[in-house]
């Protein structure tokens, strides 16, 4: 006769079997930002009414749920399909061009039965499969593989930067540079790369230093190119175009263009216009001084006196009702995941895994600086989101999902032991 198996049989151990090789600090670091992030938005608005907090708590349990549905699936099963990948990232970017709804003057929204879903926030990911797959197939990148890895990075950049979104935009640079680094390719290549960048500021700058600039490019051209005279003609020709085509660029920017861009270094110059959300903000980060003015206590904060500080602005809310010690408990947080990112990356079964998880640091790290530094005026506001902090529907879930991969990844660890030992 047939005994019936007790309930109790069905031990924490026996259902946590499919994930127990996952990095769980990382999954609970990752929840624990979602839920104080609600609770930092739920300040914001406390006395304006809304209810954004709620939706940021729902989103983050439906993205812990598919974080969890993905850590047990094999990863590496996405690789063979990086290019219906890449196809569909454009095409979602591209219908944001004809059918996107527009909004605080960008159109970056497609409108899905009332749920506006951004492609941009995707197409993060998209990038970093990409890039990952791509790389995966060499030890290390030569001149080939890096203009076949700029010229597909180009398209869904242009496609993102003409909504417009410069932030996002930035985000894919940061990720593509990070994932060449990781990938064996030559630093001095990167540094010619972003050359014309900095000769155009420079140049504008400063006249002597530009030229000691371009003189420097022209070294590492020499130095890093198998060709030693064309690399340095080629460093020192890109230079000394991108020095005059960055003035050509800056006479044709309109005046408020170029305070966008430089408001920065002195919001007071616009006090009520383009430097007032950064005024505020610092102000209020100034006075949350050590402890904080204490949570829902905070005088901008609840006063309402930086716009849209659930979004973009949520750090200076941490600042002034949490002060010094919240914020940096914030930063500390941020700094543990990045190290889990790290150590799955080294311990990765197969280079396309370590990419994924480099992939994904690169654009946290990248968001997480440029967010805080706007926040406390060391970085132009370009509307980049703190990840899992800030509220935005699409980059939430997009960021849970990012998770799911790399926890796939470290997942993967439990596979490979069974199979050396098979």
């Amino acid at each position: 006769m047939l005994q019936k198996t007790p309930l109790r049989a069905l031990s924490w151990k026996t259902l946590w079997r499919p994930w127990r090789a996952i990095d769980l600090p990382l999954l609970i670091l990752v929840v624990g930002l979602s839920v104080f992030g609600g609770v930092m938005i739920r300040s914001t608005e406390l006395t304006g009414g809304g209810n954004e907090w709620l939706q940021h708590l729902i989103i983050s349990g439906v993205g812990l749920g598919v974080a969890l549905s993905l850590a047990r699936c094999r990863y590496e099963a996405i690789m063979q399909w990086h290019w219906a990948i890449y196809g569909a990232t454009n095409l979602t970017l591209l219908a944001v061009v004809f059918f996107g709804t527009r909004a605080l003057g960008a159109r970056r929204w497609i409108d899905i039965a009332g749920f506006n879903f951004q492609p941009s926030e995707f197409a993060k990911l998209g990038m970093i499969i990409t890039l990952a797959a791509l790389l995966a197939g060499q030890s290390k990148v030569n001149l080939l593989t890096l203009g076949r890895i700029l010229g597909i990075t180009a398209l869904p950049w242009a496609l993102v930067f003409v909504q417009p979104d410069l932030g996002t935009s930035l985000v894919f640079g940061a990720i593509t540079f990070g994932m060449l680094y990781w990938g064996n390719t030559n630093p001095g290549w990167l540094v010619l790369i972003l050359s014309p960048l900095v000769s155009a500021v420079l140049f504008n700058a400063s006249i002597p230093a530009w030229l000691i600039w371009v003189a420097l490019m022209g070294l590492t051209g020499w130095l890093t190119f198998p060709w030693p005279l064309i690399g340095s003609l080629g460093g020192l020709s890109i230079n000394l175009i991108g020095g005059e085509v960055g003035h050509l660029l800056w006479r044709l920017l309109k005046g408020y263009q170029k305070e966008r861009l430089t408001l920065f270094l002195n919001p007071d110059q616009d006090p009520l216009g383009g430097g007032y959300h950064l005024i505020q903000s610092r102000i209020a980060i100034g006075a949350g001084q050590l402890w904080g003015e204490g949570l829902d206590r905070g005088t901008q904060t609840q006063l309402h006196f930086i716009p849209e500080q659930h979004t973009d602005f949520i750090f200076s809310a941490v600042g002034e009702e949490l002060g010094f010690v919240g914020a940096l408990f914030l930063l500390s947080a941020f700094w543990l995941v990045c190290l889990r990112l790290v150590i799955i990356a080294q311990n990765a079964g197969d280079r396309f895994g370590s990419l994924l998880a480099i992939g994904v640091l690169s654009m946290i790290v990248f968001q997480v600086v440029i967010n805080i530094g706007m926040t406390i005026g060391l970085a132009p506001v370009t509307g980049i989101p703190l990840p899992w902090i800030s509220y935005g529907r699409s980059a939430l879930l997009m960021n849970f999902v990012a998770i799911g991969l790399v926890e796939a990844v470290a997942n993967s660890r439990r596979r490979n032991r069974f199979a050396a030992l098979s």
